[in-house]
Order: structure tokens, then C-alpha cells, then sequence
């Protein structure tokens, strides 16, 4: 107990002491309430969350991911970026072998469409809208191996047409996990 007492800045444990302390502790505890704790529920009154007036303001469909998800889906969309550079710098280098192994990392696969399906299922047409992303993006790889280079630029632009499309019709939505199963049953159930 004598340990407490020094933390607290009580030299000897009397009563009159203690009761000074206190008085310091409290006057403290008030100013410091009274001063700030003020100061900020009038700051985030006046000041709503950033990320919920974003959320209000932004009128495209919402795709309910959970954090994991969301950021698998951006990872996934940053190497779809990166995957048209190359196609890009393939074209450049007439590098049609690099241009098909670039277009494959956006092609279908069974994988990609469980995943598509996973992720747009509570935002009605998203999964959809990928499934043909990536399917029109296995476009590119046909003419590549074709070394049609003409053919290469044109499905990279119905491939880039349906990224821009797809950005501008859907947005992601942050909500907890669990929460997304939840919302996808009960679209389904009004359908």
C-alpha cells in the first residue's frame, strides 16, 4: 500500500494528506474535463467522420466487403494495373510472349470466378461485371499469340472500358466481419 501512496504523491498516509491530495487529483480531474472533454464532443459534432460523409456523398453501388476482403480485392486490382503496364511495354517491344503472360495474370479461371462471386455478392451485378473483366481480358492473350497487334489494342480497350465501367457504377463498403453474409442473405431474401 505505501507503494500506491508514493505513486500518488502521498508522503505519509494521513488522513489530512490524503485528503489535500484528493483535493489536487480532483481539482485537476475538473479542469481538466471542463477544459477539453468539451473541446472535443463539440469538434466531432461539428466535424462528422470523413470516411461516413464520403460513404454519404458517394452515390455508386456499395460491394459490402469485409477489411480482408477489401484489401484482397485491392491487391488483386493494383496487379491488374500492373499486368497492363507490361501489356503496354509489350506492345511498345512488339514482346508478344510478354503480353499473353501479362494478359494471363487477368484471365478467368474457376479460381477467379469463386472469387468474383465471393466478393460481389451482396452488390447485385458486380460479380457479373467482373466474371466478363476478366474474361475479356483473356481477349488479349488470344491476340497476342496471334501477334496481332492491332487485336491486342483493341481488347485491351474493351478490357480497360470495363475496368472504368466497372469503377464507376461500384464502390467498396467497410463492414465487419460476418456482417457481409449477413446483408448478402438478406438481398437475396428480397429479391
Amino acid at each position: 500500500m505505501d507503494r500506491v501512496w508514493r505513486i500518488v504523491g502521498i508522503v505519509s498516509p494521513n488522513p489530512l494528506e490524503i485528503l489535500v491530495k484528493f483535493k489536487q487529483w480532483f481539482a485537476c480531474l475538473v479542469v481538466l474535463s471542463g477544459a477539453v472533454l468539451p473541446a472535443w464532443a463539440t469538434e466531432s459534432a461539428s466535424h462528422p467522420d470523413p470516411a461516413m460523409e464520403l460513404d454519404r456523398m458517394d452515390q455508386r453501388t456499395p460491394v459490402p466487403l469485409s477489411p480482408h476482403m477489401a484489401l484482397h480485392q485491392k491487391q488483386n486490382m493494383r496487379d491488374h494495373l500492373e499486368a497492363i503496364q507490361a501489356i503496354i511495354a509489350g506492345l511498345a517491344k512488339q514482346d508478344f510472349p510478354a503480353i499473353e503472360a501479362a494478359a494471363a495474370r487477368m484471365g478467368f479461371s474457376k479460381e477467379m470466378e469463386g472469387m468474383c462471386q465471393r466478393m460481389g455478392a451482396g452488390a447485385p451485378g458486380f460479380s457479373d461485371r467482373a466474371i466478363k473483366f476478366h474474361k475479356t481480358a483473356d481477349e488479349i492473350a488470344v491476340y497476342a499469340r496471334k501477334k496481332d497487334e492491332k487485336g491486342v489494342l483493341d481488347s485491351l480497350n474493351r478490357t480497360l472500358a470495363q475496368c472504368v465501367s466497372c469503377h464507376a457504377t461500384y464502390r467498396q463498403q467497410i463492414v465487419a466481419a460476418g456482417t457481409s453474409s449477413t446483408l448478402i442473405e438478406r438481398l437475396k431474401s428480397s429479391e
